[in-house]
């Protein structure tokens, strides 16, 4: 009877394992501000964001490496190392409007995605909602 238990125990908490692990992000989303799409998918073990279209400047006028500068803003990872991570995912975010890169987190909840991203460690964080398009 005991390993029974035992073993009915197991299954629950390997079922609850499952059902904690994160959505796949997988899917294009589009910025709160409307100016800007990415693509999130597969980049080897993790997955990155990829932007697919941005509205206004469409360099890279603002990154820290002046020899980007120059470079389109289609086709920059703007997220990267996606992991999934509690309940959600975390990841590095690039804010190409201030040209600097944050700890990130997301979490989605039918079609918007939730992304903060962090300064010092995780004490201060600006959110954005972003909406799923397809």
């Amino acid at each position: 009877m005991k390993s029974a238990t035992l073993a009915g125990l197991g299954l629950l908490l390997l079922a609850g394992a499952v059902n904690a692990q994160p959505a796949d992000p997988s899917g294009t989303y589009l910025s709160e501000s409307g100016e800007t799409r990415v693509k999130i998918a597969k980049c080897g073990s993790a997955y990155c964001g990829t932007i697919v279209s941005v509205q206004g400047e469409a360099k890279d006028v603002n990154n820290p490496d002046a020899s980007l500068r120059s470079r389109n803003l289609v086709g920059v990872h703007m997220i990267t190392d996606i992991q999934p991570a509690g309940d959600g995912f975390s990841g590095q975010l690039y804010n190409y409007k201030d040209g600097k890169t944050y700890t990130g987190k997301m979490s989605f909840q039918g079609q918007a995605m939730k992304l903060s991203g962090c300064v010092f460690g995780g004490l201060i964080c600006r959110s954005q909602t972003w909406t799923k398009v397809n």
